[in-house]
């Protein structure tokens, strides 16, 4: 979550003036923790896990090729193996290993370029719903302004709406789910993890 503590320091939720706050007419602005309404709304965490599975099926094609590669450099160690190749075979195993080296390589600088567009798709996406919920809560209770906790030095905690906003993005979630309206995730819209291992982000930038 460090990366999301990251980019959600960017993040300004603000909300279009309205008249007075009904608890209080001297109220001019209300507080939400970016960081707790993606990790605790069901919105958040549906997006989490998408993006948990997506680092899971690009650990896997990691593993797999650097199996092949340590499989291959296994016979070319072996040189009882290798009586038994022709020149051609040896050749042949050599340029596999040459292959398998440089596709780990790229792999493996791609991974993290990979997994840092994908966690802004995904901040982009619940930044999307949190701004929806904050603005409706807003607009019920006439607070002009709603803004990130993570960019303000100190606020009074009966300024706090981060519980009321999760309720109600997992309000809007279940309204979603029940009538088979609830969005893709971000990770979903993306090209196949090993088609963008071999890419690169550039892919889905």
């Amino acid at each position: 979550m460090k990366l999301f503590k990251i980019l959600a320091l960017a993040s300004l939720i603000f909300m279009g003036a309205a008249k007075g706050y009904a608890a209080s007419p001297h109220t001019q602005a209300a507080v939400v923790d970016f960081g707790s309404c993606i990790q605790q709304s069901k919105f958040g965490k549906r997006e989490q896990e998408g993006f948990e599975q997506l680092k899971r099926q690009m650990h896997s094609i990691l593993d797999d090729t650097e199996k092949q590669l340590n499989d291959v450099v296994t016979k070319l160690q072996d040189p009882d193996y290798l009586d038994t190749l022709s020149p051609e075979g040896e050749k042949e195993l050599k340029v596999r290993f040459q292959s398998l080296q440089e596709e780990l390589g790229r792999y493996q600088n791609h991974y993290y370029q990979i997994l840092q567009q994908a966690n802004m798709r995904m901040i982009h996406s619940l930044a999307a719903q949190i701004n929806r919920a904050s603005e409706t809560i807003a607009k019920e209770r006439k607070i002009p302004m709603v803004l990130n906790k993570d960019v303000i030095f100190y606020y009074d905690p009966t300024l706090d709406l981060t519980t009321v906003v999760i309720e109600r993005m997992d309000k809007d979630y279940e309204v979603a789910e029940k009538s088979g309206t609830l969005p893709p995730t971000s990770q979903t819209m993306m090209p196949d993890p090993k088609q963008m291992m071999h890419q690169g982000p550039a892919l889905h930038g």
